[in-house]
């Protein structure tokens, strides 16, 4: 899909009928814009919005980063499932921005795809790496060099993303003009 500006709406556009009650659930690599392009989607739709990390870190009491390094990824990733598992089947619909990892994880994959509507922020190698530069709160990129390990990222993890059922193509633009893209695939009802 190709981006191409059109003017923002000040007011709620309210959510196409073509998603039903399912909450739109924002996934994609970290640094491709789901918080900040999140807010704004839920904004122009009329929904709240959720950062599943946020509920996450209010769930464990303490933050991301500091739960990756007390425990370990696995251990975040099972609390990270539950925590989704509970917005997507107890919470109104929403729009929801997803960590990066996971989409990545089978059980939640396929939950999402029962009681969401997935959408794919895909951005490219040299945008993350430039947006992730900006704070050093992402413990994977604390791991070594954040280019090589992006990198892998995106080789590990773009097969899995592409099962969104919509993809959007996130360049160094505006974030409203990938709202403006996001409603329109979704009144189209542009999903695979």
């Amino acid at each position: 899909m190709s981006l191409s500006a059109t003017s923002s709406e000040e007011t709620a556009t309210p959510a196409p009928r073509a998603i039903g009650d399912r909450t739109i659930v924002l996934v994609g690599l970290m640094g491709a814009g789901k918080t900040t392009v999140g807010r704004r989607l839920a904004k122009r739709l009329g929904l709240d919005f959720v950062d599943a990390d946020e509920a996450i870190e209010e769930a464990a009491g303490m933050s991301v980063s500091d739960y990756f390094d007390q425990y370990g990824e696995p251990a975040f990733r099972e609390g990270e499932r539950k925590v989704i598992r509970r917005l997507l089947i107890e919470s109104d619909r929403c729009v929801l921005a997803t960590g990066g990892g996971a989409f990545m994880d089978d059980e939640t994959r396929s939950l999402i795809g029962d009681q969401g509507l997935s959408v794919w922020l895909r951005a490219d190698l040299d945008l993350l790496v430039k947006r992730t530069s900006k704070r050093n709160t992402r413990p994977l990129l604390r791991q070594g060099n954040p280019r090589e390990i992006l990198q892998k990222l995106i080789d590990e993890r773009y097969p899995i993303y592409a099962e969104a059922n919509i993809t959007i193509d996130t360049a160094d633009v505006p974030h409203d003009d990938v709202v403006d893209i996001i409603v329109s695939a979704l009144k189209e009802g542009s999903t695979s």
